[in-house]
Parts: structure tokens; sequence; C-alpha cells
């Protein structure tokens, strides 16, 4: 365990938690007011392409009317056929059927019904993915056409409330119109794109005003990407808060997201095989079953996120929930603490799933509940100087390029060096930093046998700092719910469930593997050895898969290989040609 993991027990951290607890319970936070900020942010981005299209009219690339009909016709082609398209990829290429209200859980028609009412709005479409991957997710038009989509492993993991909660996180998508408004916001960057490309300098037209325009365009058609996800990270607070209201129970959306975003726990059903309960002992309830743009933004979690630990669901003792809850403290340490989690939210549609939590602790405190998580850790040290690390192992490929450059104008031109020979250094030196990463993105040659829980644990992780590690557990769905290409898998142990990458040198081999071998591999015990990184998405880059019953061959996926040979392969013929042309340069 990592000095980190451990819980704050002194008396200042449980008085800081205390007084952290009373001070949420003096009043709600205030989330930005939403009609406000959509105003905003709708008039900022369309500011953004009016600028565009002004400046391509003033320079002679479009008529007035042509600007305004492009605009016109490409908002009303995506407002009007992104649902349909929506349905039919649905349709063909998942595992999706659509069901009638009456084969929903009672409990949940019930749920849903009512909110409905309560919001003058139409009962929405409901499909199911027939995965154990869980996921949920809603798009549409308006909330009068509202679909609702979501996996049979979202209804096996999360208890009924936790499923209600869910699921009205969607409804309040639906409630605030998120869907219409994303979409009229993801027109502004495409838009913009296009104008980028019907402007920049093609082989028969290259002159210095197309060009200004054209990198004018890009400069915007980048600003209007933040913003959007900005947009979209707000709405999320708000459809959680929307839940927490009307469910009564933020805490119930609280231990959903963990299940989801993190994961944590035991199972929290006996499985059919389990001894029988002691007498007098709480059994777990019984649950009924039935047998990206838009979609990106309106998931319950980021879709690259939507995976990875379970939260026990009921029959716990007070103790053991104290021990679950340590451990998504843990999980959230590298949300909170962690820079490279800032970096990658920026990036995301969803803000970071501690931040969500500790929000609805907030709505929790302020309706008079016990929140379910107070986040009392202090941090031990600053994860800065590895972040740098990481950074300028990244750049190290980069690096090498520039030197090349460098030396010729440094020293080349004194020594009297040929060019050739300082592009071939360039090349070499670009191929060692590419070596360099690569031996330090695939660091370490034992795999420990290591839980999820106790993976998700650690905080110094990244995309280049992994974790070596060796799990084991069973597969129960495949990386994108329902997908009949996916090539990933979602494995889940005694402590919950992680997303699996299986990764080829080629996609080519990825999208076989997933179309004719990766169904195979479901409901099966598997030991999974590999490299866990987080970006934000906890995951475990495998290694080797293989099948405990040996009913399947062992996979081995040979990208680390690829990337290794590659890069030394790159750095080799660029040294070589620099020691040739320099000995043909002599003689």
């Amino acid at each position: 365990m990592e000095p980190n993991d451990r819980p704050e027990t002194d008396p200042d951290a449980r008085e800081a938690a205390r007084y952290r607890h009373e001070s949420l319970a003096a009043g709600l936070m205030t989330l930005p007011n939403l009609f406000f900020r959509s105003v905003l942010t709708l008039t900022l981005l369309y500011g953004l392409l009016t600028l565009a299209l002004i400046t391509l009219v003033e320079f002679d690339y479009l008529t007035p009317g042509s600007a305004l009909v492009i605009g016109v016709v490409l908002a009303v082609l995506q407002f009007t056929l992104g649902p349909w398209v929506m349905d039919l990829m649905l349709h063909f290429l998942y595992a999706m059927r659509w069901v009638r209200p009456e084969e929903l859980p009672e409990h949940l028609r019930s749920f849903v019904a009512r909110v409905c009412e309560k919001h003058q709005m139409r009962f929405p479409d409901f499909g199911i993915i027939d995965d154990g991957a869980p996921q949920a997710f809603t798009y549409g038009h308006h909330p009068g056409n509202a679909r609702v989509v979501i996996s049979r492993g979202l209804m096996e993991i999360l208890a009924p409330e936790e499923l209600e909660a869910v699921v009205a996180h969607e409804l309040g998508h639906a409630r605030n119109w998120d869907m219409a408004l994303m979409t009229v916001a993801n027109l502004v960057p495409l838009l913009l794109y296009y104008i980028y490309e019907a402007t920049r300098p093609r082989e028969n037209n290259k002159n210095g005003r197309g060009t200004a325009v054209a990198v004018g365009a890009y400069v915007l058609y980048i600003i209007s990407q933040y913003i959007v996800l900005w947009f979209s990270r707000t709405r999320e607070f708000h459809a959680d808060r929307f839940a927490g209201e009307e469910t009564g129970n933020p805490n119930a959306l609280s231990r959903a997201l963990i299940k989801i975003a993190y994961g944590l726990a035991a199972r929290g059903t006996k499985p059919d095989d389990a001894p029988e309960a002691e007498a007098g002992a709480e059994k777990p309830r019984k649950r009924n079953y039935v047998g990206a743009g838009a979609w990106g933004a309106l998931n319950i979690a980021d879709s690259r996120t939507s995976v990875t630990l379970v939260m026990n669901s009921g029959g716990t003792t007070e103790a053991s929930r104290g021990v679950e809850l340590e451990r998504v403290k843990s999980a959230m340490q590298w949300d909170l603490w962690n820079p490279w989690a800032g970096w990658f939210e920026l990036h995301s549609t969803h803000p970071l799933t501690a931040k969500r939590l500790l929000a609805l602790s907030d709505q929790a405190s302020a309706m008079g509940q016990e929140p379910l998580v107070t986040f009392d850790r202090k941090k031990p040290e600053s994860y800065w100087d590895e972040f740098l690390i990481d950074v300028a192992v990244l750049l190290l490929p980069l690096v090498g390029i520039l030197s090349g450059p460098v030396i010729y104008f440094g020293v080349g031109l004194m020594a009297g060096t040929w060019l050739p020979e300082l592009l071939l250094l360039s090349v070499a030196l670009f191929g060692l930093g590419l070596v360099v990463r690569t031996l330090l993105a695939y660091r370490g040659k034992i795999f420990p046998h290591l839980s999820v829980a106790a993976l998700l644990g650690h905080v110094k992780v990244s995309p280049v700092r992994p974790v070596p590690a060796t799990v084991t557990g069973t597969i129960i769905g495949k990386g994108v719910p329902g997908l009949v290409f996916s090539e990933d898998f979602v494995l889940r142990d005694g402590t919950g469930i992680l997303f699996l990458d299986y990764r080829q040198p080629l996609a080519i081999w990825d999208f076989l593997f997933g179309l004719l071998r990766a169904g195979n591999y479901q409901g099966k015990e598997v030991r999974v050895t590999g490299w866990f990184r987080r970006e934000p998405v906890p995951y475990l880059e495998i290694y080797k898969l293989e099948v405990l019953d040996g009913s399947r061959s062992t996979q081995t996926c040979y990208t680390y290989y690829a990337a290794l040979f590659s890069s030394v392969l790159i750095a080799v013929l660029g040294f070589l040609g620099l020691a040739f042309f320099s000995n043909f340069r002599l003689f």
C-alpha cells in the first residue's frame, strides 16, 4: 500500500472533515445558472462562427447567401438526422433491442412515469444492450422523443434506487434540452473546421491571404471545441442535481457513479452456487431483469471512463462500508491530486468523477442527509515532478527531431557537415527518443498479482507511468458494451470491474479479433497480465490473456515488441545512414 493510501485518522483530519460537513450542510452549493450559461455558450460559439463566415465573405470566398445556406443546411441535417442515424447504429452494430415500458422492472417504470408526469414529458423509449458491462446514455431531438439506453450489466450491478438515480440523470438531460443544445453547440466546431478545409492553401491556390484565413478558422475551431467541452461538463452537474432532487437521495447516484466510473468492493448479489446465508442475516435484494457526438456528451459517465470498480449494493455492516469508502477515497485521490487528471478533464465531456461525488455530497448535506463520501485526506506530496517527467518522456522523440537542426546551426556549419548527415542525425535521435519512451512506458518485468481495488489506489500512474500487474477475474462484457466488433473487455474480480485494452500493432488485427473471437471469451475466468494506466479511465493494457480452464488459447499482444522493434530500427537506420554519408564525404 502506498503511503497516500492510508486513511487520515489524526484529530486534525477528523476535525477538518467535521467542519467540512457542517459547512456543506449550511447551504447547497450554487451551480452556474443553466439558462444563462447555455445562452452565453451558444452566443460565444456562434459568435466565433459568424466571425469566420464574415471573414470569408469579406475575402470573397463566399457570398453572404452561401454562408447563410451552409450554416442552416448543416444545422438542420445534424439535428434532424442524428437520432435516426443513432437508431440504425444501435440496431445493426450493437446487441440492443427496444423494450416496452411493461418490460422494464416495475420500480423503474413507476419512477420514470412519475418523473415524466411531474415535468410533463413523454415516457421515453427504452433500449436494452445485452452486455454485462454497465452503460447508460440518452439521445434524441427534444424531451418529447428522448431515447434512454441502458445495458443489462447496469441493471445487474445497481440496486433499484441506484438504477433509478442513473435513469433520472438521463431524464435530466432530456428535461434540460441537453440533446438539442449539445447538437447545436457541436455544430459550430464542425462548421469552423469545414471553413478551414475550404480555405487552406492548395497546390493550385497559394496566397498569403488565404493562409491567414485558414489559420484563423483553425484557431477558432480549437477554441470552440474547448467551449463545447466546458459547456458539456456544466450540464453534467445539472443532470446530477436533477437526479438528486427527483430521487430525494443524492447518495444513490453517488453509489452508482462509484460502481460505473470507479467501482469498488464485493458483488451485490449472491452467486447461485454460494451457500445460504445464516438465519436472520439480511438477504440480498432480488432484482428484476430484462433479457458518439451527442452520445458521448450524454452518457452517465464519459464513454471512455464508463467501466471500472463495483461497490457493494447492500447487506453490509457499517464496518465493511467504512472499508469500502476508504477504498473510494483512494480511487478519488488520482482525480484530485494527480495533474494528469486536470489535463484529461479539460479534454473530456464529463467532469472528473471525484468532483461529481463531492457535488452530490454537497447536495445530500443541503437536504439534511449524511453525505456518502467526504474526502478528508491530506495530499502527502506534490505530484507535479512526476507529471513533468512524464511530459518530458512523451516529448523525447520530438526533442530528438529538433536536435538535428540545433547541431546543424550550432556546430555543423563550422565543421563542414552536410545537411543530409544532420537530417539523418535527427532521424537517429528521433528513434532513440522512441526507444527510451517505449522502455519507460512498458517498464517492469515482474507483474505482481493485484486486485482491481488495489490498482485504483495508485496515484503515481499515467499514460507513460504504468503499474505492471496481473489480475484474475471473469470477463463480463465488451469494452464498448454490445458493439459487435469491440476487441476490448470488461473484467470483474472480487473487488471490482476493470477495462481491459486489447491492442495489437495493426488496427486490422484488433478489428478481426473483436469481430471473430472476442465473443468467445465472455463469461470465462481469465488471468490477465499487463500494464495498468489511467488517462483518465483506469485500464489494463493487455500483455497476455489466459483462460484458466484452457478452453481458449492464450492471447499475446505484441504492441510492446512492435513499438520497441520499430523505434530501434529507426535509430539504427539513422545512425547507419549517418555513418555511410560521413564516410562517403571523406572519400
